[in-house]
């Protein structure tokens, strides 16, 4: 089971799903899951805010498009459910079962170190992992410091994930306007002068 995961909650709490609002006209709400399995989050029965405060009970679900639709406790109606519209979700981590020996959690890799995989150059360490729609995201804060950045959480991006050894080897994208591959020097041996408007 992967969770995704935005902001770095607390160590002992994953974010597990997130309410997407109402679902119909009797209080039913829609939670979007970051679960492998979107049932699996009926099995938790009551869902936690970030601080580990209670934020859901549910009482009943069924899978439906991008997550679950629920019935939780204390919610009647619609316009209920669409109150808690972007409430996080989050179980302690020990709930959860422990990943198997070549899996883990999103949420283990914040704080990581980020090596080049070429020149295991140091690029930084893992802040958060986010996801946009379009895919997770390592959010890197750089090594030398400045604004952190981006780096797709694909195969082709971070081909090797060693938990063990807690460490992320990357191989990240050129940045736009970078030339990709080799660099091949401008051959201006001739003297000749060269205008380039």
């Amino acid at each position: 089971m992967r969770l995704s995961m935005s902001n770095s909650p607390p160590a002992n709490m994953i974010l597990v799903g997130r309410v997407a609002g109402g679902f119909g006209v009797r209080g039913e709400v829609k939670i979007a899951t970051y679960t492998e399995e979107p049932m699996s989050l009926a099995g938790f029965k009551a869902l936690l805010r970030q601080d580990g405060s209670p934020a859901l009970t549910i009482l009943s679900a069924r899978v439906a498009k991008e997550g679950l639709v629920t019935r939780c406790q204390g919610i009647e109606t619609k316009d209920a459910a669409d109150a808690l519209r972007g409430l996080r979700l989050y179980v302690p981590r020990d709930a959860l079962p422990a990943p198997d020996e070549d899996e883990f959690y999103l949420t283990d890799l914040v704080g990581l170190p980020v090596r080049h995989v070429a020149d295991n150059a140091l690029l930084g360490a893992v802040k958060s992992v986010q996801n946009f729609g379009a895919g997770d995201l390592l959010e890197i804060l750089p090594a030398l410091g400045g604004p952190t950045w981006y780096l797709p959480f694909t195969r082709a991006a971070v081909p090797e994930v060693k938990i063990a050894d807690g460490l992320i080897l990357a191989d990240p994208p050129a940045l736009v306007g970078e030339p990709e591959g080799p660099v091949e020097a401008a051959d201006d041996s001739d003297g000749a002068e060269r205008n380039y408007d």
